[in-house]
């Protein structure tokens, strides 16, 4: 009987000693599954409730006709509950931001680097003073654009060129250009 008795560790195992270990094993991998199923349980519920709602991701972008912007002019819009401008710009006013001598500036950024290619004359920034969060004046007809054409800041007095560029006062940067694309060749998408 010695003889068909295995030992495992030195310890001798009855006859059919390994059915013993296959049944370890099993309980050992039924209850492994089980806490990873169980977790898995706990943890995709805090996660989903992080992702955002439908009317968030609504809102997320916003897509606007540009194609009625005559030069010169500004349009608001809204995007993400914020003030967006955009304005067509003038060869005029392209001319007086292009002869800017961008190291000169608070922050450096040229009407090339603030405008896609293919429409230069086009600019789309925030209407948020980047001091502290005032709506500039300046894209409405007759409003006060400061002292470069652009846009004025009325709470604490920020002048903005017209490229949307700091040019005198607190704000510590340029208007914030927001990421967009042509989604045709009359309307953007923001966002």
């Amino acid at each position: 009987m010695s003889d068909t008795l295995s030992t495992v560790n030195g310890a001798p195992l009855s006859p059919g000693g390994e059915d013993g270990v296959r049944r370890r094993d099993f309980i050992h991998v039924a209850a492994v599954s089980a806490a990873g199923i169980g977790g898995a349980a706990v943890v995709y519920p805090l996660v989903t409730q992080m992702a955002p709602s439908a009317d968030v991701l609504a809102a997320s972008t916003t897509e606007v006709d540009v194609s009625s912007i005559e030069a010169g002019q500004t349009i608001k819009a809204t995007f993400r509950k914020q003030p967006l401008f955009i304005k067509r710009l003038t060869e005029a006013e392209i001319a007086a931001a292009n002869d800017v001598d961008v190291g000169s500036l608070r922050d450096p950024e040229s009407l090339d680097d603030r405008t896609q290619e293919g429409h230069r004359d086009l600019l789309v920034t925030m209407g948020i003073c980047t001091h502290l969060g005032c709506v500039p004046l300046g894209a409405a007809e007759g409003e006060n654009k400061g002292e470069y054409g652009g846009y004025f800041c009325p709470c604490h007095g920020s002048h903005y060129d017209t490229a949307g560029r700091i040019r005198k006062g607190p704000a510590p940067s340029n208007l914030v250009v927001p990421e967009y694309a042509f989604t045709s060749d009359s309307v953007i998408q923001v966002g």
